[in-house]
């Protein structure tokens, strides 16, 4: 009996340091690519738009075709967006957050045209990998793309993004942690089967910087594992062809919360919350997720936003429908009475949540 090979794509331009941005241009040209578009997200123009601009300008064999400010992620707007690209364009580069990353790859995406990725934060591992957030029909839609062709990570950019999107972005690495032992869970049920790599993979992603010494998250050695850590996660993903490796039960716990809030904060604040809440359910690494983000400043932060925790006791309720397919810790009723009680009764969920 033959086994299907299965193949996955990896970023050929990978560029994480200081200084990137004025360096677009030289790293886009040597990775062969001649013709490009450029989609900024709101705001985004007047902060880097010049120096990407004549970064792309200043190289004789490059051409800019057109840039485009869109980060609309609803389908019906980008759809028309998407058909109505150059046609001889080469490749399709987003600038900004989340949105604009996710509308750019999903142009790119529909035109069979390689995606590059330039990040100005990186609150969760959008950025470097194959899914995108849409809106279709009115509801946040998880969608399949391609892998980013190029990630071009500029730290000094990072750096002096708001905090939030730092804690958000290390909230969102720490889920790996009980996101794998979920999949593991999963399989001992028979629902799905692990991909030993991908699995090692994210294990990898997460330890590499829960170990790491520093004095501040803001320091370039520590974003850069940051940054590192979110691609591996961002690969984890496309290795085993779903988001296994990178979600579990503190995402669903996340996606609920997105359908419950008016105002839902950033995905990996949510996600970082509901991990340190599931490792004690599971009783698997809860202490060093809980010294990682204790000495990180998450939980602090996390304080002041004043968050309720009857509305992750109905998060919690909703998860297992947000993916029924799936069989995580909360897809057992023991648990999600478990996950409820502990809101109430460990000392920092008390503390972090009114």
């Amino acid at each position: 009996m033959g086994t299907a090979i299965h193949r996955i794509e990896i970023p050929v331009i990978m560029e994480v340091g200081s200084d990137r941005l004025a360096n677009v241009g030289s790293y886009i040209e040597r990775a062969g690519i001649a013709k490009v578009v450029v989609l900024f997200g709101e705001g985004i123009r007047e902060l880097f738009g010049e120096k990407i601009i004549s970064s792309i300008k200043d190289r004789p064999a490059l051409t800019l075709l057109d840039t485009y400010d869109f980060d609309d992620i609803t389908i019906e707007n980008l759809i028309p967006h998407a058909f109505s690209m150059p046609s001889k364009a080469d490749a399709v580069i987003g600038v900004g957050g989340g949105k604009v990353l996710d509308t750019a790859k999903y142009i790119a995406f529909l035109n069979n045209l390689p995606f590059i990725s330039i990040p100005t934060s990186t609150s969760n591992d959008g950025f470097s990998s194959s899914g995108c957030s849409l809106i279709i029909n009115g509801k946040r839609t998880s969608v399949h793309a391609a892998m980013p062709f190029g990630i071009i990570v500029d730290l000094d950019v990072i750096k002096n993004a708001p905090l939030k999107f730092i804690y958000s972005g290390l909230g969102d690495i720490v889920s790996k942690i009980t996101a794998v032992f979920d999949w593991y869970f999963e399989e001992q049920h028979n629902v799905s089967k692990v991909d030993d790599f991908a699995a090692m993979l994210a294990k990898k992603s997460v330890n590499s910087i829960v170990r790491m010494p520093y004095t501040q998250i803001t320091e370039q050695f520590f974003l850069k594992e940051m940054v590192d850590s979110l691609t591996m996660s961002g690969i984890a993903m496309e290795i085993a062809g779903n988001s296994a490796p990178a979600s579990g039960s503190e995402h669903l716990i996340s996606h609920a919360l997105d359908k419950i809030l008016d105002k839902p904060q950033l995905h990996g604040i949510q996600v970082g919350i509901s991990t340190y809440l599931m490792s004690l359910v599971q009783q698997h690494r809860n202490e060093r997720i809980e010294k990682f983000l204790g000495d990180t400043g998450f939980f602090d932060y996390v304080e002041t936003l004043k968050l309720k925790a009857e509305d992750f006791e109905k998060a919690i309720d909703l998860a297992p429908s947000i993916k029924p397919n799936r069989y995580t810790y909360l897809h057992l009723e023991e648990n999600r009475k478990k996950a409820k009680e502990l809101l109430r009764s460990n000392e920092i969920l008390k503390r972090i949540l009114a």
